[in-house]
């Protein structure tokens, strides 16, 4: 697996994240500082909200001109926006319309780069979810690393700092980006709209994704979009150990995905994703810092197992020359609840008390898990070497 081209793109993607795993905190102590709850969560929203619209046609140019050149485009245009929101906060208080503004350009670039992360893995490796599984360790050990990191930046330095390595990260990535050796696509004439229609058809055939993408925008509403911004309110300076504490997490989820190979891999990752129930309820009863980290410990391992398996099974499901914009689909809806759910954590507030939302998302966690149980194409979906374009893979219920 080990290849020139995969150790590359693990280091692109290693450094990146651990860029993206600082930004939560530094802009939620940062921006929050000045601009509250309210503008954590405003600031949040409008950067998802770019990315979803741009997705589509970020996954419809990567199956065109092949995921390595968009991914180092949208690098570029992210090392510009963290460092202008670095020079920014040299005066203290940024204008709120800068950063808006900022975080939309962001956005959009990422919203460009994320259809390409899963296209990027069959190209760089043979093994799928070995390969998920180790970029899902990086993506923890950078979000065990990061927070802590972040919060101690912010406290010592200031923002300016945080945004400046924020900046360098996109940068090395792009490096990284630059010298990996991947083939081309040469893909048929055609128009982007049909383009569009035919990543629509792909992924509208397959029940088992689009239920899942239905459900998942519950959750983000509910439960992983409010989260950042009312979680860092009531935890309070203790934040980043217990995003840390959620990052061990997750590469211990890693770790148990490169071992585990079960016959049905989203059934699989339904039954280990009720583990993240913890995270929205230590926060809800507001227990000691020992307990809240143990219970995003649980969480960060189920989450990351359910990651490996949910994109391993797109991967070999997916035939390769329409993955990219399946991707882009199925990422767009995933992240469109989170959009809301960013954008509804200052109003809520409110309304509710946090933790008294945070118990809602507990209860709903237990919902999307038992709904993704119940549907039968997700319960059922067997293991896929690779992707053919052929139908899915079913296993018998026993």
């Amino acid at each position: 697996m080990w290849t020139r081209s995969f150790a590359l793109y693990f280091g692109a993607r290693t450094i990146s994240l651990l860029g993206d795993a600082m930004m939560p905190v530094a802009s939620a102590l940062a921006i929050g500082k000045v601009y509250g709850i309210a503008g954590v969560g405003f600031v949040l929203a409008l950067w998802t909200a770019s990315a979803v619209l741009v997705m589509l046609f970020g996954g419809v140019v990567a199956d065109r001109i092949g995921p390595r050149r968009l991914m180092i485009g949208a690098d570029v245009v992210r090392v510009v926006t963290q460092a202008v929101v670095a020079v920014a906060f040299l005066d203290g208080a940024p204008p709120f319309a800068l950063l808006l503004a900022m975080a939309f350009l962001s956005g959009m670039a990422a919203g460009v780069f994320e259809p390409c992360v899963n296209g990027m893995v069959p190209l760089v490796a043979e093994d799928a979810q070995r390969a998920n599984a180790t970029l899902k360790i990086a993506e923890a050990v950078t979000q065990l690393v990061g927070p802590a990191l972040a919060g101690i930046l912010v406290v010592a330095t200031g923002p300016v700092f945080v945004y400046t390595v924020d900046a360098a990260t996109f940068l090395v990535s792009a490096v990284c980006l630059l010298l990996v050796r991947v083939a081309v696509p040469t893909p048929e004439p055609s128009d982007v709209l049909s383009d569009l229609r035919r990543g629509w058809e792909e992924f509208k055939a397959r029940s088992w994704m689009w239920s899942v993408i239905l459900v998942w925008v519950f959750w983000g509403v509910l439960v992983v979009g409010p989260y950042v911004p009312l979680s860092s309110q009531v935890i309070g300076a203790d934040y980043g150990w217990v995003m840390a504490a959620l990052g061990l997490g997750t590469v211990l989820g890693g770790l148990v995905a490169i071992r585990l190979k079960p016959r049905r891999p989203l059934a699989a990752g339904a039954v280990a994703l009720i583990g993240y129930v913890a995270v929205p309820l230590s926060v809800a009863l507001g227990l000691p810092l020992p307990l809240l980290m143990a219970g995003h410990l649980l969480g960060g391992c189920a989450m990351a197992f359910w990651s490996v398996m949910w994109s391993t099974t797109v991967q070999t499901q997916v035939a390769p020359d329409v993955l990219n914009r399946v991707n882009a689909y199925q990422v767009a809806g995933s992240v469109a609840g989170m959009a809301v759910g960013q954008a509804l954590a200052g109003p809520v507030t409110a309304l509710v008390e946090p933790r008294v939302f945070m118990l809602g998302s507990a209860l709903v966690t237990v919902g999307v898990v038992t709904a993704l149980l119940v549907i039968g194409p997700v319960r059922r979906l067997g293991r896929r070497s690779q992707a053919s374009g052929s139908g899915p893979v079913t296993v018998p219920a026993t």
